[in-house]
């Protein structure tokens, strides 16, 4: 991650110029679209939704695509194209909780030790180290387990685990950013610190810190499903994907295709945020080579 720190000051030029590549490459305008259609799905699913997603229709339970229905219902009648749209605001909303508390955490610890060094780069590095070799899910199920089930819960818990990644990619590029000319010379002329940061430092490792947000937000939310799946993510009447599949999974034998829209929406969304990364470090990377 770090070989996509800039060398020399990152100026606007640059970055309209990255962002014009960007536009240009086929798969991040694909994914960078989907994920747009998404939000704008999300933000408007009381309009576009068929139905009432928590509405229920025992009699019309495990049917299969119709044109009442276009993906079917579900084990209680209700119809999974409601519900899998509904899903959408917490299939975005999750990795921003994790994600937002990751940044929280590793960003600022990041930047102050590969700027400072010395005992605060210790003492975070030992700290990282220790989070690092916890297993994220089962930290979150511990979490959950003392906090109780919830959405916000369990993304808290992964954005603690996702912190000590986080650090290491802002801590390796500050190390590299400390060392340039432009650092020192903001020193010399008497900047302070925060400016330091913020003017110099932070533009200059805004890429590999946005590639490696970008590649959490799909963990996260594969982690929400996860959580979800297995009961201690969004509680009942809300929907998540991750609850969507386990009610599918529960009923695979009565409708074997249940699993498709809420199976099918999560991997395409993982997909666009990893392209989306991915983009990005090429992008970044063939610019600085």
């Amino acid at each position: 991650m770090t070989s996509a720190v800039a060398t020399v000051p990152v100026t606007r030029r640059d970055r309209s110029t990255v962002v014009r590549t960007l536009l240009r490459r086929p798969s991040f305008v694909v994914a960078f679209g989907f994920l747009l259609l998404l939000l704008v799905l999300a933000v408007t699913a009381p309009l576009v939704a068929p139905f009432d997603p928590h509405a229920q229709t025992l009699a019309d339970r495990l049917q299969g695509p119709s044109g009442q229905h276009l993906l079917g219902t579900d084990d209680l009648g209700r119809d999974v194209l409601s519900r899998l749209i509904y899903a959408a605001r917490l299939a975005l909303l999750a990795p921003l909780i994790s994600v937002g508390v990751a940044v929280v955490l590793g960003v600022p610890a990041g930047l102050w030790a590969g700027l400072r060094g010395g005992w605060v780069d210790s003492i975070t590095g030992r700290l990282s180290d220790t989070l690092l070799s916890l297993p994220g899910l089962a930290f979150a199920l511990a979490v959950v387990a003392v906090l109780g089930p919830g959405l916000v819960n369990a993304m808290v818990a992964m954005g603690i685990v996702f912190a000590p990644s986080l650090f290491r990619v802002v801590r390796g590029a500050a190390l590299d950013v400390a060392e340039e000319s432009y650092i020192e010379s903001a020193r010399a002329i008497g900047c302070s610190t925060r400016r330091t940061i913020w003017v110099h430092v932070l533009p200059n490792i805004a890429a590999p810190v946005l590639v490696q947000t970008t590649i959490l937000m799909g963990v996260a939310l594969l982690a929400e499903a996860s959580l979800s799946f297995l009961g201690l993510g969004v509680q009942p009447p809300d929907s998540s994907w991750g609850s969507m599949l386990e009610i599918a999974y529960q009923n695979q034998f009565k409708a074997p295709y249940g699993v498709l829209p809420a199976g099918t929406a999560l991997v395409l969304t993982v997909l666009a945020f990893n392209t989306i990364g991915d983009s990005i470090r090429d992008v970044v990377a063939r610019r600085r080579s």
